[in-house]
């Protein structure tokens, strides 16, 4: 038998969702399909107090289904709504400052790895993982063949684990788990019919159960 914990696993990514309670519900819907190992909260142009709003009713219902609540960006937001971690979006220099600040009190990682380079120096800050893509870089149905790319080389050459940008298309994460990442990411792919949200979860789960590469150990 073999759980999860062994394969690539899903990320998700939260919709830029004005409703504070709605969006709460379809983080909550959406969890109820089966394995997601943290869940990344955009700010999205959102002033910093409704922001603080929408973390704390979305945090504690990703929490109670098993899964870490990743803040984008904002430190006191995540710290105020007791969250699990931050995901810094922004240079290496502002993921070490965050990795000083907060490891390992809370989880932190870092994106904007636009090349080899990037993520090598991103490595070297030791974060909790690496991001490749970028949150709402999910605009074709396809993972973006460059991410894909990254995190196959980094997957075999470094032992920080890696999340990748998945596409549109819920498929697009068996795509990501071939490369040998430990994770994808998913936004459109899971939110576009929000109703659907639980069952295209289940069905991730399903074709990774299926197809994701096993990890040794």
């Amino acid at each position: 038998m073999t759980g999860p914990e062994n394969r690539c696993r899903l990320v998700l990514i939260v919709p830029d969702i004005a409703d504070a309670e709605e969006k709460q519900k379809i983080i909550a819907d959406a969890l109820r399909g089966g394995d997601v190992a943290s869940v990344i909260l955009p700010q999205y142009g959102l002033d910093d107090g409704v922001f603080q709003k929408h973390a704390e009713l979305v945090v504690p219902v990703i929490q109670e289904a098993g899964a870490a609540a990743l803040i984008a960006g904002d430190s006191r937001v995540a710290g105020r709504s007791k969250a699990d971690g931050l995901h810094i979006s922004g240079n290496s220099a502002e993921v070490a400052e965050a990795v000083e600040a907060y490891t390992p009190r809370l989880i932190v990682g870092g994106g904007n790895a636009s090349d080899r380079q990037h993520a090598l120096q991103l490595g070297e800050i030791r974060p909790d993982y690496v991001f490749f893509g970028k949150l709402e870089g999910d605009i074709k149905p396809e993972a973006h063949p460059k991410n894909l790319a990254l995190g196959e080389w980094w997957a075999t050459m470094i032992e920080i684990p890696c999340i990748v940008m998945g596409g549109t298309d819920p498929a697009s994460a068996v795509d990501v788990a071939l490369t040998g990442a430990e994770f994808v990411a998913l936004r459109s792919a899971v939110f576009a019919d929000p109703s659907a949200a639980a069952s295209v979860v289940a069905a991730v789960n399903a074709m990774l159960d299926e197809k994701a590469p096993r990890f040794d150990g």
